[in-house]
């Protein structure tokens, strides 16, 4: 039976789970923690892929024995073996009497199963508690597991009249200095950054996460159907520095290809669907190469690309009290657009925060 303080623990143990983001893709965020007779004796989470499990950091750090205590847990205990052993085999080691799970894993390696070994074992398990909040924080997770496609969120920066350059291209800079620490929170977050050949044409970007201290870098995907990109870009310039991936159809020269790859690039081949990279075929290619989240910084041709196939799944728009005006001026998603507004793609769960002068607006898409 659920107790009063369940509630109060578990949303510690996603406080934990937290520590993980960007560190553990693509597995999921999770923490946990161990209590006995009312103290908290141990916390752990899952620090880094290939790392030990939240569960097994928790007891690594016990402070006594943990015997007969409750652990609370983010996501149902692994009961398989991959890049650690079980957590299950842990819990029943050290007689913990009772676990508290938020979330079960929807892994077909788990999916109930560790769940059910641990009533097995007689330990009294309680499941669901705070699980919605656990859906958001791992959507991530939950998305790439059961589509082994990755999570997109599509992040834009606009004036106050929907401008994301001046008329002459100039867009340094849109927003302010704390919405771009934001973003650059976002690259460190997510596994890859990907913009269209058009962007890299116009602002020549070095896409990697500008943070101080040790960060993952993302990996950094263009999408070229034709592999035109300069060899003098700073992206393929610095591509034995960060992991660089140039999509393309098969409409490219060899030679070129062979020059990419000399300069530390990868490329990858994707269907074409007129005469452009199938964005379809690009979601399920990068997916498979074990990419479960991409932030999507291109320019509006490639967002109304993306939108159009019902490949974003979340939004964040910053938006500065600026206004520059121009009818020329490019947008944060062109294209032709729609016909009548009731066509139009409608967020959810939308929320509003001030990040220093500016604004920023987050919603998330649900594609039926």
């Amino acid at each position: 039976m659920m107790e009063a303080k369940d509630i109060e623990y578990m949303n510690r143990a996603m406080e934990l789970a937290e520590r993980g983001r960007g560190w553990v893709n693509p597995n999921p965020c999770v923490g946990a923690l161990i209590v006995k007779e009312g103290r908290v004796i141990a916390e752990g989470w899952h620090e880094r892929y290939g790392g030990l499990h939240a569960e097994r950091n928790a007891f690594k750090h016990c402070v006594e024995d943990p015997a007969g205590a409750t652990m609370y847990v983010t996501l149902e205990p692994c009961c398989h073996y991959g890049k650690t052993p079980p957590c299950t085999e842990a819990i029943i080691e050290h007689r913990i009497a009772r676990v508290v799970v938020g979330l079960l894993d929807p892994n077909p390696l788990v999916a109930g199963k560790g769940i059910a070994i641990l009533r097995e074992a007689g330990i009294a398990v309680e499941v669901g508690v705070e699980e919605e909040k656990l859906r958001l924080q791992n959507r991530i997770f939950l998305k790439y597991i059961t589509t082994r496609r990755p999570w997109v969120v599509m992040k834009t920066a606009m004036t106050l009249d929907g401008k994301i350059a001046a008329y002459t291209g100039d867009s340094h800079w849109v927003t302010g200095e704390d919405s771009r620490r934001k973003v650059q929170e976002m690259r460190a977050a997510l596994m890859g950054i990907m913009v269209g050949i058009g962007t890299v044409k116009v602002d020549n970007p070095m896409l990697n996460c500008r943070l101080e201290g040790d960060v993952r870098q993302p990996v950094r995907i263009v999408v070229d159907s034709r592999a035109s990109i300069s060899l003098d870009a700073q992206l393929v310039q610095t591509a034995r520095d960060y992991r660089t991936w140039i999509v393309h159809t098969e409409s490219v020269e060899e030679e070129k290809l062979r020059s990419l790859q000399a300069c530390g690039v990868e490329t990858i081949l994707c269907r074409s669907r007129a005469g452009r990279v199938d964005l379809q075929d690009l979601t399920k290619k990068i997916g498979q190469l074990g990419i479960d989240s991409v932030l999507l910084e291109g320019g509006g041709e490639l967002n109304e690309a993306f939108l159009q196939e019902g490949l974003v799944d979340e939004v964040y728009t910053f938006i500065a009290p600026k206004l520059i005006g121009g009818k020329e001026a490019k947008t944060p998603v062109e294209g032709t657009g729609i016909a009548r507004m009731q066509e139009a793609i409608v967020l959810n769960s939308v929320s509003v925060e001030k990040i220093g002068a500016d604004v920023v607006v987050r919603g998330f898409v649900h594609n039926q």
